[in-house]
C-alpha cells in the first residue's frame, strides 16, 4: 500500500500496513499485518467481541516476538517486554472501565492502538528486525509458542 492513512466512512482515522514497517522477519511481519487488520474493523457494533479477539492475537504476537528476542539473544528485550506491558495496561483500562461503547470511545481506542502501533514498530520493532538480520539470523521458521498465555500479558488478562 502507498497510504498509510485514509478516513473511515464515519471520519475515522484508520492507519494501514505499509512496506515501511516491514521488519524483514516474515512471521513477525505477517503478525504485524493482521494487527493491522483487526484495528481497521474496529467499529461501534463489533467493539467488545472485536477487542476481546485483539487481546488474544496480541496476546499470540508479543509472546512470539519476545520468544524470538530471547532466543536471539536481543539486549533490548527487557525494555521491550516493558513497552508490551505498557500496552496491556492501557488496552485493560478499556476493558474493564466499565463505559459504554459509543463512537468516540471506538475512535478513542482506534486511535490510540494505531498511534502506539505504528510508534512501536517504527521505532522498536524495525530496530529488533535491523538488528536481528545483522546477526544472521535462522533460515528456519518460528515455531508458535507453546502456551502464548503463559505471558505476563496473558496472564493480565486471564489467559491461563
Amino acid at each position: 500500500m502507498t497510504a498509510a492513512t485514509d478516513r473511515g466512512g464515519h471520519g475515522n482515522f484508520i492507519v494501514e500496513w505499509r512496506e515501511g514497517f516491514r521488519t524483514g522477519i516474515a512471521e513477525i511481519d505477517a503478525e504485524h499485518q493482521q494487527l493491522f487488520a483487526l484495528v481497521k474493523g474496529l467499529e461501534l457494533a463489533n467493539a467488545k467481541q472485536l477487542l476481546h479477539g485483539l487481546v488474544d492475537y496480541v496476546v499470540t504476537h508479543f509472546t512470539h516476538e519476545e520468544e524470538l528476542m530471547e532466543r536471539s539473544g536481543y539486549p533490548g528485550l527487557h525494555r521491550h517486554v516493558e513497552m508490551h506491558e505498557g500496552l496491556a495496561a492501557r488496552v485493560s483500562e478499556f476493558l474493564v472501565s466499565g463505559a459504554s461503547w459509543s463512537e468516540h470511545r471506538v475512535q478513542e481506542l482506534r486511535t490510540f492502538l494505531n498511534k502506539w502501533l505504528v510508534g512501536h514498530i517504527l521505532t522498536h520493532d524495525l530496530h529488533f528486525g535491523r538488528w536481528y538480520h545483522a546477526r544472521g539470523p535462522s533460515t528456519q521458521p518460528l515455531p508458535l509458542p507453546e502456551d502464548p498465555n503463559a505471558s505476563w500479558f496473558g496472564r493480565l488478562f486471564g489467559k491461563r
